[in-house]
């Protein structure tokens, strides 16, 4: 357990709490089971006046009640369950004891008893803990008790120890059969060791699962959560090399500034802003359907439609940009490490059509990305805003296709036709201002 992993060892504690409670919430039940049957048994004219058994059940009862308090408020130490198992058998025994008392039966009636049945129980409730050594001590525990169970009956009356050798003799009376009483204590000595390597086994399992679960979960982080569910759903095995056709549209957004700034901070201050710049626009562009693709320092590449055929991603992805685009201007009164750094100026390019989108990288280190001229028309009108001093261009037929799908802009809207690095020919687009 020490050499687990912190977060792993508090979700294993928090497990094994929970399933504490279980076991006093059915110990609980056992013994309130217990009281029910004796109250409604009918009494023999034979009993004796001192009727030890309410008293019994009555301690058990209170010892349980105070177990599943404790259980609730606190995680138990180790040596309370021990504790715990310690005074389940010597209370399960004493009531089995008391029985001879109260009936005025003979010591022998103890080993009659099928509440000896209840043993198995109690050693089976060790086993929601996921702990062998709980296990064991339980099935230890029991056998020993048993077999001081079987001592008593047999020396209480030295002169008639009711011992016989007939099997036919100790079924029909009151007669020991110590051949039988052995067996018992075989018996729950082999179920413990059979539960014990049952428990060891799942326990390593449960190890193991809660690991790679919070393993999961952190790896998880670096993904959008719809491609990371998209991942863990997945009925074949992710490889590089597997990709898809699909008809999207991408988004590039920049921070206007921000390596001139960045040259000039220290690390720290350089992190906290990206992380105060990703905190408003992520939610964003998230809000509207747009899938984070990456990170590039202060570049943001989204998609928006890549995971559903039927979303209309030219229409969600110009809103999306202009949603962030508005956003942008409150920087200045809303996010003061931003606007101290004079870093309150965004690039957002928005292209769309047919891209492919899967599984890229060697080994076990993969990623999964989308490649395809979007890609490259999208980061390209990203930076031809500052040629045009602008802050959002988005390319003519998303715009075009945008319209067809519903899209009602809010902003005023600028077409031009113009020449754009890297893009061979005049290009149409649209510049959207605030």
């Amino acid at each position: 357990m020490s050499t687990l992993p912190e977060r792993v060892q508090l979700s294993l504690r928090q497990r094994e709490r929970t399933n504490e409670v279980v076991v006093r919430i059915i110990q609980l039940a056992i013994v309130v089971m217990f009281s029910i049957l004796y109250s409604l048994a009918t009494k023999t004219g034979h009993a004796a006046e001192f009727q030890p058994v309410p008293y019994v059940l009555a301690a058990y009862v209170f010892l349980s009640v105070i177990g599943l308090i404790w259980a609730i408020k606190a995680e138990l130490p180790s040596w309370s369950v021990y504790c715990s198992i310690l005074f389940d058998f010597t209370l399960l025994y004493s009531l089995m004891i008391s029985f001879h008392f109260q009936y005025e039966q003979p010591a022998s009636f103890v080993l009659k008893s099928p509440t000896l049945l209840y043993v198995f129980i109690f050693i089976a409730l060790r086993a929601l803990r996921l702990e062998w050594k709980y296990v064991a001590a339980a099935g230890i525990t029991g056998a020993i008790g048993w077999a001081l169970v079987v001592f008593y009956v047999t020396s209480i009356d030295p002169e008639n120890t009711m011992i016989t050798r007939s099997y036919v003799q100790y079924l029909t009376s009151n007669s020991i059969l110590i051949g039988a009483e052995i067996d018992k204590i075989i018996t729950i000595i082999a179920v413990t060791c059979v539960l014990t390597l049952v428990v060891n086994g799942s326990s390593n399992l449960l190890v193991t699962a809660v690991t790679e679960q919070a393993a999961a979960k952190d790896f998880s982080r670096f993904f959008d959560k719809r491609i990371a569910h998209n991942i863990r759903s997945s009925q074949e095995v992710l490889e590089a090399g597997q990709g898809e056709r699909r008809n999207t549209a991408v988004i590039n957004i920049d921070l206007r500034g921000f390596s001139v700034m960045a040259a000039s901070r220290e690390p720290s201050q350089v992190m906290q802003l990206l992380s105060a710049y990703q905190r408003r626009v992520v939610p964003i562009l998230q809000s509207h359907g747009a899938i984070i693709d990456k990170f590039m320092g202060d570049g943001i590449m989204a998609t928006v439609g890549i995971d559903d055929d039927e979303t209309p991603f030219s229409r969600k992805s110009i809103e999306a940009a202009e949603a962030v685009l508005l956003d942008s201007k409150k920087w200045q009164d809303e996010e003061p490490l931003l606007a101290a750094a004079g870093v309150t100026n965004i690039g957002i390019g928005v292209a769309s059509g047919n891209v492919v989108f899967g599984a890229v990288g060697q080994g076990d280190r993969l990623e999964m990305t989308v490649i395809g001229s979007p890609v490259n028309t999208s980061a390209k009108l990203e930076k031809h805003n500052k040629v045009l001093h602008s802050d959002c261009i988005v390319s003519r037929n998303t715009w075009d296709n945008a319209i067809k799908e519903g899209y009602v802009t809010k902003l005023e809207p600028q077409f031009l036709k113009t020449t754009i690095d890297g893009i061979k020919g005049e290009k149409k687009i649209v510049i959207l201002k605030v």
